[in-house]
């Protein structure tokens, strides 16, 4: 795992930190972000190609999924300002019925894992899991402010060879705050009724997956990220994203005039991240093996 500290400065528009989320964190100032928009790795569903006794999502049990990032956003909402604001994209997945890995699927080459965690206790083969409900609520006990579960719609969701269920086409985006009162522009996301006028917006919001190339798997929509960003940020704010994985947040502040900062473990996630926002003279803390990285313009 790449161990970093931090040399933190003022970022003219972004910064892109190689790193695990909690070392990162815990050596970010307090109160430096408005909002926080973000998707962790979705436990046992996604093999993001680090070590899996270091890559959230990759736990052998989902009692210690949770609480891992249970600790990562205890140390969010401290980055966070007051009024600041998370909002959270889980998935959800069903028990593995303890099988220990799965087979490569050529049209959805994302689904290759080369683990699979075992059926958490009391749980049963073929349960759906119920894994973002069971983090909201852990996030909600340690005293986050669940303000809103929205479903994302996804009308192009990936095919599933299932006849026993419905296909899945939604996931869900949990909005957080830190404290009862906080920053939520509602006008910035208005949404047309049936009357073509605006009405406050719903909590379905229909949104097609995008791919990015060189991701291996679906990243965020830019209209997903832009609908919580204008609802939960101020022109000129910084905005974090603990799992940057392509850029995605990071180039959506850039066309909205917010900063971000941007933490991602995977090295060549890093890479591809930059060159993605194709930025020059912020500060980046990139590829190394030493305990400090950082641009050599510093």
């Amino acid at each position: 795992m790449v161990q970093t500290a931090i040399l933190f400065k003022e970022a003219k528009a972004g910064e892109v930190i190689c790193g695990d989320a909690l070392s990162v964190l815990r050596n970010l100032e307090s109160g430096i972000c408005r909002c926080c928009i973000t998707s962790p790795p979705y436990w046992g569903l996604r093999d993001y190609g680090v070590p899996t006794d270091h890559q959230i999502g990759a736990e052998t049990h989902l009692v210690d999924y949770i609480k891992n990032l249970v600790e990562i956003f205890t140390e969010i909402r401290r980055v966070l300002t007051p009024d600041g604001t998370l909002w959270l994209n889980l998935g959800d997945s069903y028990t593995s019925g303890n099988r220990t890995w799965r087979d490569i699927d050529k049209k959805n080459p994302a689904r290759y894992m080369r683990y699979r965690p075992p059926t958490p206790k009391g749980l049963k083969p073929k349960d759906l899991i119920g894994t973002p409900w069971r983090v909201a609520i852990a996030l909600q006990e340690q005293g986050w402010y669940l303000r809103s579960d929205i479903i994302w719609f996804k009308p192009n969701c990936q095919p599933e060879s299932v006849k026993d269920r419905p296909t899945r086409s939604h996931e869900y985006i949990f909005l957080f705050s830190k404290t009862e009162k906080y920053y939520y522009n509602y006008e910035a996301i208005l949404e047309t009724s049936n009357s073509h006028g605006k009405r406050n917006r719903r909590t379905v919001w229909s949104i097609n997956t995008e791919a990015f190339k060189g991701a291996h798997f679906a990243t965020f929509p830019p209209k997903l990220v832009a609908l919580c960003l204008l609802a939960g940020s101020e022109s000129g704010d910084t905005v974090l994203d603990p799992f940057f994985g392509s850029g995605t947040v990071g180039e959506v502040c850039l066309k909205l005039g917010r900063k971000f900062i941007g933490i991602e473990i995977n090295e060549d996630y890093v890479v591809l991240a930059r060159e993605r926002l194709k930025w020059s003279g912020y500060a980046f803390i990139g590829k190394c093996n030493s305990n400090v990285c950082y641009d050599p313009k510093y």
